[in-house]
Formats: structure tokens, sequence, C-alpha cells
């Protein structure tokens, strides 16, 4: 199976971030989540997309991950491991939002 540039790119952001991040940084899943903030606002809360602040979305980028590929986030989702997606998950359920559409 073919890797897309997508993937590389984003496995050598993390291989970086893992190289270069200290063992005690506060918010792991703050720059895998950066990448979210090109439609989802920098604090996850637009504008213009869905509001991502507050939510647990995991189970929702999973199935983005494994269903065939219907949009851009699906193809976002591939780029990510299921922990690299659980983490990008728990740092935008901690930003302030209020957790609904």
């Amino acid at each position: 199976m073919e890797i897309s540039l997508l993937s590389r790119t984003a496995l050598g952001c993390a291989a970086l971030l893992a190289a270069i991040a200290p063992a005690s940084a506060a918010e792991p899943g703050r720059l895998l989540a950066s990448q979210c903030a090109q439609c989802h606002g920098t604090n996850g809360a637009g504008p213009g997309f869905e509001e991502l602040a507050g939510k647990d979305l995991f189970n929702d980028l999973i199935e983005m991950k494994y269903r065939p590929i219907e949009g851009i986030m699906d193809r976002q989702a591939r780029g990510y491991t299921d922990a690299q997606l659980r983490l990008i998950a728990d740092y935008l359920s901690t930003l302030p939002g209020n957790g609904d559409d």
C-alpha cells in the first residue's frame, strides 16, 4: 500500500515532535491538532466549519479513518495513528466550547 504525501508529512511531523518534545509536555495533542486550525480555527471554534472545542471526537475521527474515503476529513484522519487521533481528540475536548453544534 502506497503512503500518500500527506501521510508521510504527518508521520514526519509526529516523529519530529516525539524527538524534540519534552516528556512533560502539558498538551501532547496540541501540535497534532494544529492541522485542524486551517478549517476549524486555532481555538477549535471556527469560523466557518463545525466547532470542535469541548467535544469528544475520538469515535468520529476513528470512523473517518476507516470508512471509505468520502471527503477531506477522511483523508486527514488517515494521516494519523489511532493513538495520535486519541491525543487530538483529548486536546480538542479540553478547549473552551459548548460541545454542541
